[in-house]
């Protein structure tokens, strides 16, 4: 096996962290990056195109893995389908395009549970610079030249995506002007990372600019296997490419930013880990880590639909010939229903008045949706739907390998609904964002209830909960398997040095150590952007504490 390549900095996975990196890092001259994707360049026009996130992540393809959970007993024994994005900008170029930073709350628990300089003051100004807004934003939240685009959803001919503001605020919500900014709490529509009509993925906005520099070079379709050592310092990686095992050297540091599922995964095959999940798999162990893998967290959500009375919803575009009139018209011109994404709004609530904090997120579309991801048939009716899940689960699941084959997805243990309070905060956020529905606003517009169907008895805890038991799907939120703090299952320091080792690093949402309220997609940008000053030996941005 040869050595083909150095570099002073290898990152592993260009996804939503790992894009970041590339850029941030290849800015010192004097130093050189390669960063290593499984998959491919983002060429698809699905990618691009802010509709084509219903082509990208029903079924595994070149750009999702696809990947499936274990069966999980508490959710029906049901394998789950869990999509990942595979390529330039991975889950960001796949992802629903929804910017959603987290409630403060988050940030501060995080600061709280010992992670020193992850307050939402400290936060603060990271989501800052990694954005350029556009829109009516709350001051002093929003920065406007970044890279990554960001702009407030301007969706036109959907009545009914106000209809569901104005309903929120008829049930006793409050609106909310900013998801981002002083106020999560309420109803409005949703910010996107889109420009131009086009899709903002990290690989769009970080990634591509990057690429005219001479220090950074990107390699695709390379599977990284395992992290190679000196002792305990990190000194490369062994990847496959075109079938050839090679090695690639790390001068200063290795960054696995492989995502929450796969990065646990390639730590596990260099012998890092917890030795019960290593061992059976004949690797080496190199260093003990018991929460490699570990404190798997994710969103689980169930949908609440209604039929449409009134042809005024996102049907029109849903029969094939009106599907290709309208990528038409978008490669046209740019406009129409292929120019937006298919969640233009939501809200914040709480799922029980007890409660201090925001702890349910609904995502509202205009449209009847077919089961699991999209992957059924197309709705034969116009109506309307809202997916609804609680922000901070209690449960807690795991994954591990399923062999030492590079190729070989984990076994997943989401261990979803395994503790009883999220089943109640679940049950509470459903029949809150049912009561939604059932306001004035709607009744010019609502027909027969669609999901659950005339077989579940909302109003009996017993019926509903064995639904949502029984239909509830992922959010595409995992994280957690990597989390940094100081317990004795934290893998890494808040700068993401994973313990015990030297010149290895984990930046992505593996990291996290809780989840956070909304979207994960834009908190796994500013980390990367945080702890790339940490990298590059810069002095943390100030903290700023807005009242």
């Amino acid at each position: 096996m040869t050595i083909q390549k150095e570099a002073d900095y290898i990152i592993v996975g260009a996804g939503s962290a790992g894009c970041v990196l590339a850029a941030r890092l290849s800015e010192d001259q004097d130093k050189t990056v390669i960063i290593l994707e499984a998959g491919g360049k983002d060429k698809s026009l699905f990618i691009h195109m802010p509709a084509g996130y219903s082509q990208l992540v029903p079924e595994k393809n070149d750009h999702n893995y696809g990947f499936e959970t274990e069966p999980d007993p508490n959710v029906g024994n049901r394998k789950l389908f869990w999509p990942r994005g595979r390529g330039w900008g991975g889950s960001s170029s796949i992802n629903a395009m929804v910017y959603i930073r987290g409630h403060s709350w988050d940030f501060d628990h995080w600061n709280q549970l010992g992670n020193q300089g992850w307050s939402y003051a400290s936060v603060l100004p990271y989501f800052k610079k990694a954005e350029s807004f556009a829109g009516d934003g709350d001051e002093g939240f929003h920065g406007h030249d970044g890279p990554l685009q960001v702009k407030k959803s301007d969706r036109q001919n959907d009545i009914l995506l106000d209809k569901f503001v104005e309903a929120g605020v008829q049930a006793g919500f409050p609106a909310t002007n900013d998801f981002n900014g002083r106020q999560q709490e309420g109803f409005a529509r949703y910010e996107h990372t889109i420009k131009d009509a086009k899709r903002s993925s990290a690989a769009q906005a970080y990634l591509h600019p990057a690429l005219k520099r001479k220090n950074l070079e990107a390699i695709t379709d390379v599977s990284v296997d395992k992290v190679l050592f000196d002792g305990n310092k990190a000194i490369g990686v062994e990847v496959v490419i075109g079938g050839q095992r090679q090695k690639i050297m790390a001068r200063r540091e290795v960054i696995l930013s492989a995502g929450a599922i796969n990065s646990p995964q390639i730590l596990m095959r260099s012998g890092v880990g917890d030795p019960d999940d290593i061992a059976p798999h004949g690797i080496n162990m190199v260093h003990t880590l018991k929460g490699v893998g570990k404190n798997l967290q994710d969103h689980y959500g169930v949908v609440s639909q209604y039929e449409s009375t009134q042809p005024v919803t996102l049907h029109r575009s849903a029969v094939w010939w009106r599907q290709q009139l309208a990528g038409i018209q978008y490669l046209l011109f740019g406009k129409g229903d292929a120019s937006y994404p298919p969640t233009a709004g939501g809200a914040f609530i709480k799922s029980h008045p007890s409660k201090e904090i925001p702890d349910s997120q609904i995502h509202y579309v205009s449209a009847a949706m077919s089961d699991s991801h999209g992957r059924g048939d197309l709705p034969k009716t116009h109506g309307f739907s809202s997916i609804i899940y609680c922000c901070r689960p209690l449960s807690r699941g795991y994954l591990t390998l399923a062999s030492a084959d590079v190729d070989a997805p984990p076994r997943i243990f989401p261990n979803y609904l395994s503790e009883e309070q999220d089943v109640i905060d679940l049950r509470n956020a459903f029949r809150e964002t049912r009561r939604v529905f059932l306001q004035k606003a709607f009744d010019d517009y609502r027909g027969k209830q669609l999901k659950p169907g005339p077989d579940v008895n909302v109003d009996d805890d017993a019926s509903l909960d064995a639904w949502i038991k029984a239909t509830g799907e992922t959010l595409y939120h995992p994280v957690g398997t990597c989390k940094m703090g100081t317990d004795d299952m934290a893998v890494t320091d808040t700068n993401g040095c994973v313990h015990g080792l030297s010149q290895l690093r984990v930046i992505d949402a593996s990291l996290m150590p809780t989840l956070i309220g909304g979207n994960t997609n834009a908190p796994t940008i500013m980390m990367a952007e945080k702890i790339s000053d940490h990298i590059r030996g810069r002095a943390a941005m100030a903290a700023e504490f807005i009242q």
